[in-house]
């Protein structure tokens, strides 16, 4: 039986902070799976790698191929569950601007990579200095990435007072 826990605002999530080089090297998987998208798909590759980008970490629940590889996950704080592909698109709404700004006929290579500056340091920035990681994604989607052995680590128990105000779609039938 699955217990859930309703995530207050502001609360801290009780995960540790997961290692910035698994994310990192998770990240680095992931753009070259989008990059090889984009050169083999021809003219729809920009598309292509834009969908991947967009929906890679609700793919393996939580975990994009980059991620499962290198042992970190993606847990939607309201549930404590695996991101689902809403929680994907929300978190990976920056990274996908950056695609979406490679598509411009004029500026292609050269809004790229501006927005890669721009929005890739932000982002960055954002997680380093967050306590849990967050960045500015994962602060939109309630989500945070974390070592994949932790979560088996955290068993979660709600309490009555809890159940009772949590959303019907959080409550699971006993």
């Amino acid at each position: 039986m699955r217990a859930l826990r309703v995530v207050r605002e502001g609360e801290p999530s009780g995960y540790p902070k997961a290692s910035l080089l698994l994310r990192s090297g998770a990240r680095l998987v992931d753009a070259a799976i989008a990059w090889t998208l984009y050169v083999s798909t021809g003219p729809a590759g920009v598309v292509m790698a834009l969908l991947y980008t967009l929906f890679a970490d609700g793919m393996l629940q939580g975990q994009s191929p980059g991620k499962k590889i290198f042992g970190v996950k993606v847990v939607y704080l309201p549930t404590r569950s695996g991101a689902r592909h809403r929680d994907s698109v929300l978190r990976n709404a920056p990274f996908g601007l950056i695609l979406i700004l490679s598509m411009m006929p004029e500026l292609g290579p050269r809004a790229f990579f501006a927005g890669l500056t721009v929005i890739g340091g932000i982002e960055a920035l954002q997680c380093f200095r967050d306590k849990e990681g967050l960045r500015l994604g994962d602060t939109w989607a309630q989500t945070q990435v974390i070592d994949g052995k932790v979560a088996a680590d955290h068993p979660q128990r709600i309490t009555r007072a809890e159940e009772s105000r949590a959303p019907a779609r959080l409550k699971q039938s006993q």
